[in-house]
């Protein structure tokens, strides 16, 4: 079950980028389960990795790598593999994804501090390193820049669709390209990135600068979603920056703007497809929180209303019980909130008012809003000059179903 059609737009290769795809039988699925992205010696990388402290094997391997390179060693291939997460594995989880690092250096003769490796899918079992390293040849035999597709699906795990965007615009009269992907569906409340994200541009931006930006991105999207309240152990998104089209960002500058502002719509429209295919999901709520004195203040309003199993039941139900909106709102923890001040709407259609129910609302006019695919909760708080919105999805049956059969 998802919201919407779920058509992408056509992926855009990236020059300097060219990705792989293999099945290594990992998980018993019909699609690509290694993807490989093999990324020029000049690019320049950033990455955002999940503050879960169970965070995977992988994660703690590619923040090392990444975090260890210089001018002679860069990351050159990010390998990744969906149906074992590497989590929860301990020691031998860091042997087994170090391993796979190696075997692929080995095979590329390169180094393995080159490789950063990307895990997603159950938790609690050792990876399968024969399975991996048993198609690293045909995953290097099919290496092509116009693969952002195949490796769209190659990441998947519960997701019913995949999941990119790209982007073209022109900057000092040369054309700009972004594309990126990602996957997720559920244990979705990224709290630094999304399951897995993978985006590129062929602009030429130093490392500091990508890593700046794909912070200040990933805030203003990953960060801003949630399926179930649940972060994962192996969040990770990676943002490369191969300089192909020969057009410069660097900051302050108009260039470095329209970038910024082309980036974060990109990272925007892939997040809303995640939460659009969350496990079970029937419906996209956005909820926005205004006037509120801090961000810090608007996004634990709009998140306590968001993470409600009352509040989304009664989504997927299409059920106004407006009352359950006002009490997430009431014990979100905001000090001296005044209840006769604040105001609640559903899409323009004033619910809260005055501490109680509005005056003008219907029980009528709250179905109708309710039983659309799209919804909007407007919380105004009334209190200073601050705007947050984050996106959720309802909760199903199937969510419940979907997560209950996961290992089976």
């Amino acid at each position: 079950m998802a919201v919407g059609p779920g058509n992408i737009v056509a992926l855009a290769p990236i020059a300097g980028v060219r990705i792989g795809v293999a099945n290594a039988g990992i998980k018993q699925v019909t699609r690509p389960d290694v993807v490989l992205f093999e990324i020029s010696a000049s690019a320049s990388v950033a990455g955002v990795f999940t503050k879960n402290a169970f965070c995977a094997a992988p994660v703690h391997v590619a923040k090392e790598h990444l975090q260890g390179f210089n001018e002679v060693n860069a990351a050159r291939y990010l390998l990744v593999n969906t149906g074992n997460a590497n989590a929860g594995t301990g020691e031998q989880g860091m042997l087994d994804a170090k391993l796979c690092c190696q075997a692929l250096a080995d095979k590329l003769g390169s180094s393995a501090q080159c490789v950063l490796p990307f895990s997603t899918g159950v938790i609690g079992e050792l990876l399968p390193t024969a399975k991996i390293t048993s198609v690293l040849d045909d995953v290097i035999r099919s290496l092509q820049m116009d693969n952002w597709r195949a490796a769209a699906a190659g990441i998947l795990t519960t997701d019913t669709r995949i999941k990119g965007h790209s982007v073209s615009f022109e900057l000092a009269g040369k054309s700009v390209l972004i594309t990126g992907i990602s996957k997720g569906s559920g244990m979705i409340r990224p709290n630094m990135a999304t399951m897995l994200g993978f985006v590129a541009t062929d602009a030429d931006i130093s490392p500091s600068v990508l890593q700046k930006l794909l912070t200040d991105a990933t805030d203003q999207s990953f960060n801003r979603i949630t399926v179930d309240g649940d972060t994962s152990t192996n969040d990770a998104c990676i943002l490369i920056a191969s300089g192909a089209s020969g057009v410069s960002i660097t900051e302050n500058t108009e260039a470095y703007v329209v970038f910024k502002q082309q980036l974060n719509a990109l990272m925007l429209e892939i997040a809303l497809q995640i939460v659009r295919d969350g496990e079970g999901a029937t419906k996209l709520v956005k909820i926005v929180c205004e006037h509120a004195a801090t961000v810090a203040e608007a996004l634990e309003v709009a998140y306590t209303v968001a993470h409600s199993p009352l509040v989304k039941t009664a989504l997927f139900a299409s059920d106004a019980n407006w009352g359950r909106i006002l009490a997430a709102v009431g014990r979100s923890g905001l000090e001296n909130l005044d209840v006769d001040r604040l105001k609640i709407y559903l899409d323009d259609i004033c619910i809260v008012e005055n501490g109680g129910r509005a005056t003008s609302y219907t029980e009528e006019a709250g179905a109708k809003v309710m039983a659309q695919d799209e919804i909007l909760i407007r919380i105004v708080l009334n209190r200073g000059e601050v705007s947050e919105a984050v996106w959720t999805t309802d909760l199903s049956h199937d969510y419940i179903s979907i997560n209950a059969d996961y290992r089976s």
